[in-house]
C-alpha cells in the first residue's frame, strides 16, 4: 500500500514530497480498522515532515475504491482531518492494463484448481506470468 501526497502549489515532482510505504503483512486482512491505522500514521507524518500541508489543506490522498478506503469510519477520519481524497475511475483501463488484460488471462487459467497451499498458487501463478510472450504484453496496452 502506497499513499502519496502531492503538494497542490507545485503538483510536480518534489524532494520534499511524503511517502509512506507499508508492506502489508501476509496474514494481515486490510479492512477498515487496519487501513484506519496506515492513514493515523500517514497524518503523523504529514503533521512531523510538511505540517504547512496540514495547515493549508493543500494535499491530496489518492486511493483506489478497495471496500476498506470506502468504509464510512474511514471517510469519517478523512473528513475530520480535512483530507482532500482523490479517486480512482472504477474499471478504468487506463489506469491498470494489467488488470484488465493479464490478471483476467492468468485467471482464467486458475478457475477452477483447488490449491493446497499459498506457496503452490503462488509457484503456479509464477509460472503463467512467465510463460506470457512479448505479444502477451502488446495485447494489455492495445
Amino acid at each position: 500500500m502506497i499513499n502519496v501526497l502531492v503538494d497542490l502549489s507545485t503538483f510536480r515532482r518534489h524532494k520534499k514530497w511524503l511517502k509512506l510505504m507499508k508492506l502489508v503483512p501476509e496474514d494481515q486482512i486490510v479492512n477498515r480498522n487496519y487501513y484506519l491505522t496506515v492513514l493515523v500514521t500517514l497524518h503523523e507524518r504529514v503533521r512531523k515532515k510538511r505540517p504547512m500541508l496540514l495547515k493549508n489543506k493543500s494535499w491530496i490522498l489518492n486511493q483506489d475504491n478497495a471496500s476498506a478506503h470506502n468504509a464510512l469510519s474511514v471517510k469519517r477520519y478523512l473528513a475530520s482531518k480535512g483530507t482532500l481524497v482523490l479517486e480512482h475511475v472504477s474499471y478504468s483501463p487506463d489506469l491498470v492494463p494489467c488488470d484488465f488484460y493479464l490478471f483476467p488471462k492468468i485467471k482464467s487459467a486458475l478457475k477452477g484448481t483447488r490449491f493446497e497451499s499459498l506457496k503452490e498458487v503462488k509457484r503456479k501463478s509464477a509460472e503463467l506470468l512467465n510463460g506470457l510472450t512479448k505479444t502477451d504484453f502488446q495485447h494489455c496496452f492495445e
